[in-house]
C-alpha cells in the first residue's frame, strides 16, 4: 500500500506517482468554496459525473489500485499536506474520513475487450452488487457489459466495492457483451448449473436479484441455468450467483 507523506512523495510508490503529486502540490486549501472541493461534491452525482466524464475515488487502496494500474489521476487531495482535514472529510461520503481523494477520468479506464467470459448485467441497479461483480470479475480474468439501467461502476459505492478493479477489467455496454455460448442465470427455473454446457467463450446474463431477468432476455440466450438451493432458501444475492458462475465456468477450463 501507498503511505502518502504529501502530495509529492509516497513511500513505496512509483515514480510517475510523485511527478503526479508535485504537479499537483499547491497551497493548502482552507476554504469550503475552493474549486478542487466543489468539484468532488458534483461528482457525487451521477449525472456530472456523465458530464464531465470524471469520478472520485476515496482512500488509499483505491487511489493505489489506479496508480498500480498506469493510471493517473486529474487531481489528488491528501488530507492535512495539501487540504484541510475537516474540509475534506466534509466532501467525503464515507463514514470516516479518508487521507485521499483522487480524481480520475472515465476515459483512462480499460477499453472494452470481450474476455473469455463476460458477465452481462440486465438492469443490476444495486451499486454494491455491480461493484463486487467487478471485483469477482477481475479474480477470474472476465469482463463486464452493463445495460441500461444499471448502478453506475463510477458511483462511490460501487467502487469501494469493486475493491480497485474498475482500474483493471474491461467495462462495456449490454450490447458489446458480443458472441458467445450465453447462459441465463434465474433463480428456479433453469437446469442445475453443474449439468449446463459451458463454452470457452461463455456469456452469463445476471438480473437483479428482486426481478430477475424478464422472459424475452431469457430467451435470448442459449440455456437458463440456476444454482441449487437447500430447501427453504429463496435465492442468492446477484454477486455471489455471478461468483459460482464463474468458479464453475473456470473449473471445467
Amino acid at each position: 500500500m501507498l503511505r502518502f507523506r504529501h502530495a509529492g512523495e509516497c513511500s513505496g510508490s512509483s515514480g510517475a506517482l510523485r511527478d503526479v503529486g508535485r504537479k499537483l502540490l499547491r497551497a493548502m486549501i482552507t476554504s469550503s468554496a475552493n474549486p478542487r472541493l466543489k468539484l468532488i461534491r458534483r461528482l457525487e452525482s451521477r449525472r456530472q459525473r456523465a458530464k464531465l466524464g470524471l469520478f472520485a475515488c476515496e482512500g488509499e487502496d483505491l487511489v493505489d489500485a489506479a496508480v498500480a494500474a498506469g493510471i493517473e489521476p486529474v487531481d489528488l487531495l491528501v488530507a492535512g499536506e495539501d487540504v484541510a482535514p475537516e474540509l475534506l472529510g466534509s466532501v467525503s461520503t464515507l463514514a470516516h474520513p479518508p487521507r485521499v481523494v483522487g480524481v480520475f477520468r472515465r476515459a483512462d479506464l480499460p477499453s472494452w475487450v470481450a474476455g473469455s467470459a463476460v458477465l452481462a448485467l440486465w438492469h443490476v441497479t444495486d451499486p454494491g452488487n455491480v461493484g463486487t461483480l467487478i471485483r469477482t470479475a477481475d479474480a477470474f480474468g472476465a469482463s463486464v457489459a452493463l445495460s441500461e439501467g444499471c448502478a453506475d461502476p463510477t458511483g462511490p459505492k460501487a467502487l469501494r466495492g469493486s475493491a480497485g478493479a474498475i482500474f483493471r477489467v474491461p467495462l462495456g455496454c449490454y450490447g458489446q457483451a458480443g458472441e458467445g455460448w450465453r447462459v441465463a442465470l434465474t433463480a428456479h427455473e433453469g437446469e442445475p448449473l453443474d449439468r449446463v454446457e459451458l463454452a470457452e467463450r461463455t456469456v452469463f446474463v445476471l438480473g437483479a436479484e428482486r426481478e430477475g431477468l424478464p422472459d424475452d432476455v431469457t430467451a435470448s440466450c442459449d440455456v437458463a441455468a440456476s444454482i441449487p438451493l437447500a430447501a427453504g432458501a429463496e435465492s442468492l444475492n446477484v454477486a455471489v450467483a455471478g461468483a459460482i458462475a464463474l468458479y464453475e465456468w473456470r473449473r471445467r477450463l
